[in-house]
């Protein structure tokens, strides 16, 4: 099995090389993916974030493994923010895509 940083890594290459519009950043000192300026998608450990929406459902799509992003003891779940575990990680090349696709609908 791929581990999940080079999943991750290769990923990232490609859609640095397929999109003018995405650049490297960082979600929370984590390695991520901005569209614009806006953070989509990040890896951290052995999961990966994706923006997808508050209206995004992941059992709808089958995911087994996916849960809300909750960064903060105290705080609730980042809104729309969903991780997925990397036994699902054949799925992040199309979570990132929605996720890419998602937040180019937040741009002006």
């Amino acid at each position: 099995m791929v581990t999940p940083d080079d999943e991750f890594s290769r990923i990232a290459q490609w859609y640095v090389a397929h999109n003018p519009d995405v650049q490297l950043g960082k979600m929370m000192s984590s390695p991520g993916l901005k569209c614009n300026g806006k953070v989509f998608a990040f890896q951290n450990r052995d999961t990966m974030g994706f923006r997808l929406g508050p209206d995004f459902n992941p059992k709808a799509i089958g995911l087994k493994t996916s849960a809300p992003l909750s960064p903060f003891r105290t705080k609730p779940p980042l809104r729309g923010w969903f991780v997925v575990t990397a036994r699902e990680q054949d799925r992040w090349q199309g979570l990132a895509d929605a996720a890419l696709n998602f937040t180019r609908t937040l741009l002006p």
